[in-house]
């Protein structure tokens, strides 16, 4: 059990890798002139034609069961979250930076934790430890993500492009509508993404197939795309696709991003549950800090480093309390001289 605890982890950690490097080259992409709405709608038909023959190669011994009237009508609200969730984040990108999208996702916990108590797919016990460790780290990942955001400190590392005041305060905070727009769509994007995850947990419980859930799902967001992007793009110039940094983007996020992470996601949502993956989030705030000042150059602030470090001690107590709930699940179900082996 812990070797697979750990397995889910660092798989998470790798998917968090992989999502801040589609997201910049989302805004490279954008940045040329490509559409949003087109780019959605690529990076998901790209991702179904590799999706469709890898679900026909796993199942081509043993086929999946029959799909249910009802899970098919939450696979189908599963897709109208996940058009709208990459059509608001990848705009939001557009308008901000791929920063402030994995900052702003961090609002993601605290949707999460919320909505996974409502739907009662989590269960609070303020006398338990765990569950008091799990209020306490996604509150304090949410304060790590805040600080990050809005406060810069001293630079620690700096570079020659400068492109906010440092005022004495040391808070910083844009008005740019641009930017302020980017941060209320990336807010509205992170609270249909907790949506997103209550419903995919909610399918992946009822259905344990992975690809197949993810495989239907992608062909209902390419034509759910399409129909978006026919209606907000009257040139038809931007539906060709460049060979340059326009397609490199949009391959990387149909494998890395919408596949990958997609298969992921819902291996350790029936795994480990909705908030399990949602505390990953802010994990990917101090990758996109990382990334930035070491491949971009960008500078690096005494704010960040506070924020990051206050993300870890979240992260962590999040990770403890989850660990302590399986623990008191496998005394519960198992005998302790019995228990061998616990399948989650």
């Amino acid at each position: 059990m812990v070797i697979e605890g750990a397995s889910v982890t660092a798989t998470m950690v790798a998917v968090q890798f992989l999502e801040v490097g589609g997201n910049t080259l989302i805004k490279a992409a954008t940045n040329d002139g490509m559409s949003i709405f087109v780019f959605t709608f690529y990076s998901n038909l790209f991702a179904l034609c590799f999706l469709l023959p890898l679900t026909f190669f796993y199942h081509r011994k043993r086929a999946p069961p029959s799909i249910s009237s009802s899970i098919l009508c939450r696979m189908f609200l599963l897709s109208c979250l996940s058009t709208a969730v990459q059509i608001l984040t990848n705009t939001g990108i557009e308008c901000s930076s791929p920063t402030l999208a994995s900052a702003m996702l961090d609002l993601l916990p605290a949707f999460t934790f919320i909505l996974a108590l409502i739907s009662r797919m989590e269960n609070l016990n303020l006398k338990h430890h765990s569950s008091q460790a799990k209020i306490i780290g996604t509150v304090v990942s949410i304060a790590g993500a805040l600080t990050v955001t809005l406060y810069k400190g001293i630079p620690l590392i700096s570079d020659a492009f400068q492109n906010i005041e440092i005022g004495a305060s040391g808070i910083h905070l844009s008005v740019k509508s641009d930017w302020i727009l980017g941060a209320f769509l990336l807010a509205t994007a992170s609270f249909c993404l907790s949506v997103l995850y209550i419903v995919q947990t909610w399918i992946i419980r009822d259905y344990p197939e992975e690809l197949v859930v993810t495989s239907i799902c992608c062909s209902m967001v390419v034509i759910l795309s399409a129909i978006v992007a026919l209606i907000a793009e009257g040139n038809s110039k931007v539906w060709i696709l460049r060979p340059d940094r326009e397609l490199v983007a949009v391959c990387y996020s149909a494998i890395c991003v919408v596949s990958m992470r997609s298969v992921v996601y819902t291996w350790a949502f029936r795994k480990k549950g909705p908030i399990y993956v949602a505390m990953f989030n802010p994990l990917g705030m101090v990758i996109a800090l990382g990334m930035g000042v070491i491949f971009l150059g960008d500078s690096l602030y005494l704010g960040s480093m506070i924020g990051a470090a206050i993300i870890a001690i979240g992260f962590y107590a999040v990770m403890w309390a989850q660990a302590q709930e399986e623990h008191t699940t496998c005394e519960n179900k198992f005998p302790p001289l019995l228990s061998t082996k616990i399948d989650v």
